[in-house]
């Protein structure tokens, strides 16, 4: 089980990671598409097949968050079973910023401003997973370590 947990606190920074590239590629995907004339409108953007780049982008980072939600709660299901020390907090955190993440998601649609603390956040969703992967490696270790070799001296 404290493998499988450091295996989804792992995935919690590198959907975080593939998230901000597809925001990124969807961001210039629209940049080209307004730099070849065509028009960006709230209809171009909701169709997601606009037929700019940034339409995939736009797709993959909400599908993103849809996984990272699954990941967040499978993560605090396996950490009452895992028995790393700190691990039920470090997936409640993790699952309490992903919920933060969408209400600053959705608010951000109203404010840009609030938009810029969606992205600051994501830094932090990222520094939870490590942690609570972290906390795993460490867990796993001194179980290695405490364990029985079979050997006699």
């Amino acid at each position: 089980m404290k493998s499988t947990y450091r295996v989804l606190a792992l995935l919690v920074p590198v959907i975080v990671a593939l998230q901000a590239a597809f925001i990124a590629s969807a961001l210039f995907g629209i940049g080209h598409w307004v730099d070849d004339g065509h028009t960006l409108s709230k209809t171009v953007l909701e169709s997601g097949n606009g037929g700019f780049g940034g339409a995939t982008g736009i797709v993959l980072h909400g599908a993103g968050a849809i996984v990272v939600s699954v990941v967040a709660i499978v993560l605090l299901v396996v950490a009452f079973f895992a028995h790393i020390e700190g691990g039920v907090r470090w997936a409640a955190l993790i699952l309490a910023d992903v919920i933060v993440q969408w209400g600053l998601a959705a608010a951000g649609s109203s404010s840009p401003a609030v938009g810029g603390l969606h992205g600051i956040n994501a830094f932090v969703m990222f520094g939870l997973g490590m942690m609570a992967a972290t906390a795993a490696r460490r867990s796993i270790a001194a179980s290695r370590a405490q364990a029985p070799t079979g050997r006699t001296p």
